[in-house]
């Protein structure tokens, strides 16, 4: 079993990254740091997550001219926030990230989402009323920007998150450079087999962030289920000697999806990475598919009317409408 996926540009990027979304400043740079010297080749960040400078400390101190690692050695993903989609905005968006991780390419740069928000330096511009000021740019102008930061060598590919079927097509049709990835939510509550399908049919590779379902995002509620205390899941994982999250992770790699799971735990992320010494029967494959319920956790969500509704569901680039 390949620890690693060749993507269409040819790059192999390693099936396990370490992710780093609701990681601390303070905690990060140490967890990058363990992970590294456990093994890991890949690390997943986004300027949106507002730790990237940290990030980059730690791969200073570990990735370089007589550092351990060189730096062809690690694949660096990043992702362009959706205040900047205007096509001005996004070379210099992709250099800010750049020198905060001290870096001078990246392995890997990702439209964060299809939906472009109002310019400017707030992550999340708002109104007075606390809704999100959107803006009209369409991604197809951001990804023609993004393609020639590829043509600058300012990053070897490029790629999508969180882009249904119908707009990953959309990029596909008018690319130069076409998208090597599409990163969602995934995980055996989300099988996402319909889209897993459908990029597999257009040679994009998926990469699944939340991989374990997130159980530490911010907005959880108690009766929201926890994927890792599921008992079928629990049986699987006894009777493989393994952990709940071991199973998980080891479920998305078998199925060629390169998943990122997050941690500040030093066990864990080594736990986590440790998947390529047993393989889980077709059965239990399929069972762990069973377990799905399309359950997406990872949508921001806000109070109206004393309903819980998806916030950028009126984006007109919005893409969980579609089926898949």
């Amino acid at each position: 079993m390949s620890s690693f996926v060749t993507l269409a540009s040819g790059q192999r990027m390693p099936s396990v990254g370490l992710g780093t979304w609701k990681s601390a400043p303070g905690q990060v740079k140490q967890a990058v740091l363990v992970a590294l010297d456990c093994g890991y080749r890949h690390i997943d960040c986004a300027a949106a997550y507002s730790n990237e400078q940290e990030v980059g400390e730690a791969l200073a101190v570990r990735v370089g001219p007589n550092k351990a690692l060189r730096r062809d050695e690690v694949f660096v993903t990043s992702k362009l926030w959706n205040t900047k989609h205007q096509p001005e905005d996004v070379e210099e968006a992709c250099r800010t990230t750049l020198t905060h991780l001290g870096l001078s390419y990246l392995d890997l740069y990702l439209m964060h989402w299809p939906m472009a928000f109002q310019r400017g330096t707030e992550l999340m511009p708002r109104r007075e009323d606390g809704s999100v000021c959107y803006s009209h740019t369409h991604y197809r102008d951001t990804w023609a920007a993004m393609e020639k930061l590829v043509d600058k060598g300012l990053v070897k590919a490029i790629g999508l998150s969180n882009f249904n079927a119908r707009q990953t097509d959309d990029i596909i049709s008018m690319a130069r450079h076409k998208p090597v990835v599409n990163q969602v939510e995934r995980h055996p509550y989300l099988s996402q087999a319909e889209l897993l399908a459908h990029c597999r049919s257009v040679a994009v590779c998926v990469t699944a962030y939340s991989p374990l379902g997130s159980g530490d995002r911010p907005w959880a509620s108690a009766e929201e289920p926890c994927l890792l205390d599921d008992p079928q899941l629990g049986a699987i994982a006894q009777r493989y000697h393994k952990t709940p999250a071991q199973v998980v992770l080891r479920w998305h790699v078998q199925r060629g999806v390169v998943c990122i799971p997050k941690s500040v735990t030093p066990s864990r992320i080594q736990q986590n990475l440790q998947l390529f010494d047993f393989s889980l029967s077709e059965d239990d494959m399929k069972l762990l598919e069973s377990l799905n319920r399309n359950e997406r956790f990872i949508v921001p969500a806000v109070e109206r009317d004393g309903k819980r509704v998806w916030r950028d569901a009126e984006h007109p680039h919005f893409p969980f409408h579609d089926p898949y």
